[in-house]
């Protein structure tokens, strides 16, 4: 195998997975990838599983240099500047960086997460079934903490390969995030509306457990405090300030605080990759339209290997994404030579 060496890093850096499911019940949340969509496009084009682990780099600048043979890579997920060795390396396309060349990625222009994967994978022991990275809980593998300066990452070693490859990129909905609403909208009456038909502004203390809200107070009519019950991924909560919580891949598995409504599960990448400052407003769906989107999304992850084509040049085969374009982000077909 060869190694990914860490040079420089932000304190947002971690291995990440699709996460670990099954025993929430027991108090141990999913954690994993904050974009999931993202992750499986950059794993896609490295012929990994969708879901397996990669490095979610946060907004700030980091930097890798390949050890014991040449790694091949893609990033995929927030648009950044990035060189391998004082060359140019595009977005959603895979490259080679060779022994001793150093990978060096910039701030986030937009988003907040990118994703680095690697042919062949990151090697780990698993963690009640996943690599993903809880610091809270210091769990992970490799390591159970973000990435430091001088962690080296075992990855696999890059084939020998005639081209690199490329997804062709497409651009998320300005559309508002998607909510179902409850389970305890009851407890809020009239403050339903407020939620609903406001502008809310991502809070800078936003993290990976939780994205706090910005903006008119949502007021409890019957206090805001409940017996605590179970908490999902995009559960919102509102505690007695009034300015809610999005639950994020590293949530609690249970809360004392009223939930309002959960974001859908095919809005939550789109909803992590909105940065600091941002804007944003709801919309409310019931569950089976709900249950629809998430079964597009699905499908769209499904069908990214067979739609990724020579870097540079035309796709190869489009028609199984645009079957399952998701949540009405457009993608142009481009036809086979």
């Amino acid at each position: 195998m060869s190694k990914l060496v860490v040079v420089t890093t932000g304190p947002a850096t971690s291995v990440q997975d699709a996460g670990r499911f099954g025993a929430q019940r027991y108090g141990l949340t999913t954690s994993g990838a904050m974009d999931r969509v993202s992750l499986a496009m950059a794993n896609a084009l490295t012929g990994n599983s969708p879901l397996a682990a990669a490095i979610e780099i946060g907004p700030f600048g980091t930097a890798f240099t390949a050890r014991d043979g040449a790694v091949r890579i893609a990033l995929s997920g927030a648009a950044r500047v990035a060189d391998i060795a004082g060359s140019l390396l595009l977005m959603n396309e895979t490259a080679l960086i060779a022994e001793g060349e150093t990978l060096k990625l910039g701030a986030a222009r937009n988003g907040v997460f990118s994703y680095l994967a690697v042919e062949g994978g990151i090697a780990g022991e698993p963690v009640f079934g996943s690599l993903s990275v809880n610091a809270r809980a210091d769990l992970g593998s490799p390591f159970p903490r973000p990435l430091q300066v001088g962690d080296a990452l075992d990855v696999g070693t890059a084939l020998v390969a005639p081209h690199e490859r490329a997804l062709d990129t497409f651009d998320q909905p300005l559309t508002p995030i998607r909510v179902v609403m409850g389970p305890q909208d009851d407890e809020f009456g009239a403050a339903c509306d407020v939620f609903l038909n406001s502008e809310w502004r991502i809070s800078v203390t936003s993290d990976r457990m939780g994205y706090r809200l910005e903006g008119p107070k949502v007021v409890h009519p019957g206090g805001h405090n409940i017996v605590s019950d179970g908490a999902v991924h995009g559960s919102i909560q509102v505690p007695g300030n009034g300015q809610p919580i999005v639950l994020m891949a590293d949530h609690g598995t249970t809360g004392g605080y009223p939930k309002i409504a959960t974001v859908i599960s095919a809005d939550l990448g789109r909803f992590a990759q909105m940065q600091s400052g941002a804007m944003i407003r709801f919309k409310a769906i019931n569950v089976e339209e709900a249950q629809s989107e998430a079964r597009k999304l699905a499908e769209f992850i499904q069908a990214l290997p067979g739609c990724i084509h020579i870097a540079g040049g035309s796709s190869l085969n489009l028609v199984e994404l645009q079957k399952a374009n998701v949540a009405g982000v457009a993608v142009n077909a481009i036809d086979e030579p």
